[in-house]
Order: C-alpha cells, then sequence, then structure tokens
C-alpha cells in the first residue's frame, strides 16, 4: 500500500488533446491503483476546481491548454495541493514553443532557426530566409495540432492561416531532416533516448497517437558519446525553462550529426504510444514504477 492520501488523477480537460489526455489519464490511473494508491479520476471540464480541496495530492495527466500551461498549476499552488510536473512559469514557457525557443536561445542550447508569422508578414522573404521545406506551427498547442510542412514556395501563407486558427501566435521553423528524437526526463535524470521513425511525411497527430506502423527505436542508435552529451544538454534545456519533476525534450538531427532541440513537453503523454514510458523501460523502471516515481516529486511552489 502506497501512502500518499487520496490522489487525483486530472485528465480530459478542455484542450484539443483531451481524448489523448483521457488515455493518458486512464492509463496512470490503473497504475496508481495497482500499486496500493488511492487514486481517482478528476476530469476538470465536468467537475468544479473546489472539489480538489478534499484530494492532498495531484497527479496532471492532462495535455495542452488550461493543463499543460500554468492555468491548472496556478489553481493547485492557490489551493495548496502538491502536484506533479513543472511549475506555472515552467509550463507557461514550456507550452509556448516561440518563448522557449528565445530562451534556449539565449542560454546557448541549440534550436532550428525560426520566424514569427502574423498575416502581415512577408511570406516569400521568409519562405527565401529558411529555406524550403520549413514547418509552420501554432505556438500553444501540443500533439502537433495546426502543424503543416510547406513544400513549395508560395504555400506559407495558407499554412500560417492553417496555424492561426489553433493560436494567434505563429512560428516557421527551419526544417531539419536527419532524424526525430526524444530525451524523457525523470528528477535529475535523462533516461535512454528514443529514435522516431514516422511512416507518414512527419510525426504529426495520426502518427502518434493513430498508427500503428511508427517505428521506435530504443537504443536509439547513436554512439553513447553521443548520446551522453545529447542527454547532458537536454537536462540543460530543461532546466533553462525551469521545468522540474519529469518532462520530455524533443530534439532533431540533420544529415551533418549536429542535433537541435525542437520544443520541451511538461505533462508528456502517458499512452501506450507514449516515449517517456517506454524510455524508463529501457531504463529498467516499469510503467507502474514510473507513475509512483513521478507522484513522488509532487510540489508544490
Amino acid at each position: 500500500m502506497q501512502d500518499f492520501g487520496k490522489v487525483a488523477v486530472l485528465l480530459g480537460g478542455k484542450s484539443g488533446e483531451r481524448e489523448v489526455s483521457l488515455k493518458s489519464g486512464t492509463a496512470v490511473l490503473a497504475a496508481l491503483q495497482r500499486q496500493g494508491v488511492d487514486a481517482h479520476a478528476f476530469d476538470p471540464a465536468t467537475r468544479p476546481l473546489h472539489d480538489l480541496e478534499s484530494f492532498d495530492l495531484a497527479m496532471i495527466s492532462l495535455h495542452g491548454r488550461f493543463g499543460e500551461d500554468g492555468a491548472m498549476q496556478g489553481a493547485l499552488e492557490l489551493l495548496g495541493i502538491p502536484y506533479t510536473g513543472s511549475g506555472v512559469m515552467a509550463s507557461a514557457i514550456g507550452m509556448d514553443k516561440w518563448r522557449t525557443k528565445m530562451m534556449w536561445s539565449a542560454a546557448g542550447v541549440s534550436t532550428p532557426a525560426f520566424e514569427v508569422v502574423t498575416a502581415d508578414s512577408d511570406f516569400d522573404a521568409i519562405e527565401k530566409k529558411l529555406g524550403l521545406p520549413l514547418f509552420v506551427k501554432p505556438a500553444n498547442e501540443g500533439s502537433s495540432i495546426g502543424i503543416s510542412k510547406v513544400k513549395q514556395a508560395g504555400e506559407l501563407k495558407a499554412a500560417y492561416e492553417l496555424a492561426a486558427k489553433s493560436d494567434p501566435l505563429v512560428i516557421a521553423e527551419q526544417f531539419v531532416g536527419g532524424g526525430e528524437y526524444t530525451v524523457g526526463i525523470l528528477g535529475n535524470q535523462a533516461l535512454p533516448i528514443v529514435r522516431i521513425v514516422p511512416k507518414n511525411e512527419f510525426y504529426d497527430f495520426e502518427a502518434k497517437y493513430l498508427r500503428d506502423d511508427t517505428e521506435y527505436r530504443c537504443p536509439s542508435g547513436l554512439s553513447a558519446e553521443k548520446e551522453a552529451l545529447i542527454q547532458q544538454e537536454a537536462l540543460l534545456a530543461f532546466n533553462t525553462v525551469g521545468c522540474q519533476g519529469w518532462g520530455r525534450v524533443d530534439f532533431l538531427m540533420d544529415e551533418a550529426g549536429n542535433h537541435y532541440f525542437l520544443e520541451i513537453n511538461t505533462s508528456p503523454g502517458m499512452t501506450d504510444h507514449s516515449l517517456v514510458p517506454m524510455a524508463a523501460k529501457a531504463a529498467g523502471i516499469s510503467f507502474d514504477e514510473l507513475v509512483v516515481k513521478i507522484l513522488r516529486l509532487a510540489h508544490v511552489g
């Protein structure tokens, strides 16, 4: 029996990632209950937040806005309820790809070149500056929602308009085509790197959650020296944003073997397709052990 008191597993929520969050939260809830934790599902889209006052801890399995962006973290701070993952500031910055990249650039963390895109932007000039292909994405969405790959000159405007439906802040980002990878973070430990090999054009929503042919490689295929270097830099990227507890840092490699950190996830997925459980398993940590370790890192402030 694990004595954490009464634990709320926050799942669902109001973001565009609600369905993914329900899957994550259901898996986490089952794992905690298997470990003897007095855990209960709590969907903030259907229950008032003041109901949380009857709980001792909150396990955040929410993704996207109102769960991963500092809003829920702030509510839990006000209620004085310890919660898992990063605090208010780091959650808000981590959700914002543009501000994350600005902080990384200032700290010397490598990240692909980028430009903010607005309705008044010179689209042709941005295409020329960043080169083609390039990616266009909403700054404050997860799970690849609203992302598109611009392959032909003149397509940036339409890609911007699609992304702007999800968020008024839109960024265009240089294409880096040598491979997609991720580093899970647990406490002060970087987990084994996972290489992601999607069978469609890039690791989009469909590849993440709907397809069964996306390939995950752990071991990643990188040399031990390269993996250790990137793990160390991933911790720097994580700490630069002020993150704590656990999370995931995604990066790309170019054909020359240079790596570029892409974005940070402060409340990563915990589904059967998810990457942090996969990396933890490679480190000898079972899914049930992982959720308890995350819960032990709960904090206020």
